[in-house]
This record gives structure tokens, sequence and C-alpha cells, in this order.
């Protein structure tokens, strides 16, 4: 919390029932350790939306709510869907954990002095119990695949640096698991296969829902290639 903020609201309760209710905390929330809590209610600070999302959905245990404010374009592109035009990594790595809802549009002129750029108001609901799987994979996942979110997931593939990344995840994986890696083993041929037996080959990120990603990073795991 703003130490101006917190100096205001300490006075605004001194001497009232809510003076003992009240234990205010300064410090940064990113990298504080979080106490317990079940409901989050904040005006985040726009510069920092994507960091606190995450690091709320990393909490432990689980909150039940959370009522936040961003700018709009951010609070848009969290609730878009599939094939909407503002669906994105962003999009999809919150949705994997959380059910999340615009609630309502909040304008410019409702702030002294009025900001720049218009804000929303969205619920999150983390997923409970949330999926078993590590966030960094997904993320590696939709990092790629988002990278051209209108190319096909073959050509983003096919992008430098990502052959060469999945080769040396796969070789690190097969010597973790002592693992022989085949003569004839070649990333490239490996990933089109599994990319042409899901049926993803020709996929579009931008149209490709949380299932579609679920499925493809289950494919690519069953043939020891990681993202992470």
């Amino acid at each position: 919390m703003d130490p101006r903020m917190a100096a205001e609201l300490t006075k605004r309760v001194q001497g009232t029932p809510e003076q003992h209710k009240l234990n205010i905390m300064i410090g940064d929330f990113v990298k504080a350790e979080l106490p317990y809590f079940d409901v989050c209610i904040s005006n985040t600070p726009y510069q920092i939306s994507s960091p606190i999302v995450f690091r709320l959905l990393s909490h432990r245990p689980l909150f039940r709510v959370a009522i936040l404010m961003f700018q709009r374009e951010f609070a848009l592109r969290l609730v878009a869907r599939p094939g909407d035009a503002l669906w994105c990594r962003l999009s999809a790595n919150v949705q994997m954990y959380a059910k999340v809802d615009h609630i309502m549009k909040v304008g410019k002129n409702n702030f002294r002095p009025a900001p720049q750029v218009e804000s929303s108001v969205v619920r999150i609901v983390p997923i409970d119990p949330p999926p078993p799987l590590r966030f960094e994979e997904f993320d590696g996942l939709t990092r790629i695949l988002f990278s051209r979110r209108n190319k096909t997931a073959h050509a983003n593939f096919l992008a430098k640096g990502v052959m060469e990344l999945l080769d040396r995840n796969y070789k690190t994986w097969c010597s973790e698991k002592n693992q022989i890696i085949p003569d004839d083993f070649a990333i490239k041929e490996e990933v089109g296969s599994i990319l042409e037996s899901t049926g993803f080959r020709e996929s579009r990120a931008a149209k490709m829902d949380i299932d579609d990603l679920l499925a493809l990073l289950s494919a690519f795991h069953e043939k020891g290639i990681h993202f992470a």
C-alpha cells in the first residue's frame, strides 16, 4: 500500500471500533509474503497489473474471489474468449487457472485528476482445485503459439530458436529419465508429427481454446517434449 494512503486510512479509523480490525501492511505486493485471505479488493497499480494477477493466482491457500480494477484494455484482455480480437497469451494463461468476468466500466471522469485511460472492474475466481500442471509448461507453450497469434501452429514452431529450445529440453528430459535418444531422432520431424496427429498443425492460437491448448501440451509431454 502507498504509505500516504496507509497514513490516511489509519487516521480515519483511529478511535473507532474498526481500529482493532485493521492491519495495514506496507510493502511490495508482488514480493511480500502474503497472509491468508479469502477476498481481495483492489484498485491496482496499472503498471504492474500482470504481476499482480499471477501473484494472486500462485498464492496458497487459494483465495475465494478477487475484485480488481485495471486499465480497461488489460481488463478486456483478461476476459477475452477464443476468436475475440483481444484473445491472447494473457487471456489463456489466466483462464487456465481462474474464471474471469467483467463487472463494470469505470470512466476516467470518476478520478481526480482524470487519468489518460479508461478503467474496468473484473472478478477473478480461482479454479479449485487448480489444474495439476506446472504454470511454466503451459506458459512456455502459449509463448510460442501466441508469438504470432494469427499464424499457424506449425509456422510458429518453425520460428527461430523454438526447435533449439525443444531439442535441448528433450535431451535434458531423456538424461533425467535415463532414456536413450534414438539415433534417428530429429526434433523438427517429431514436432511436425505431433502437430499432424493432434490435428493442430494448421490451427491458429487466435482461435484455440483452453482445451485445445491442454490437448496439444499433453501430446508433447507424452513424447517427452517440454517447454520449461
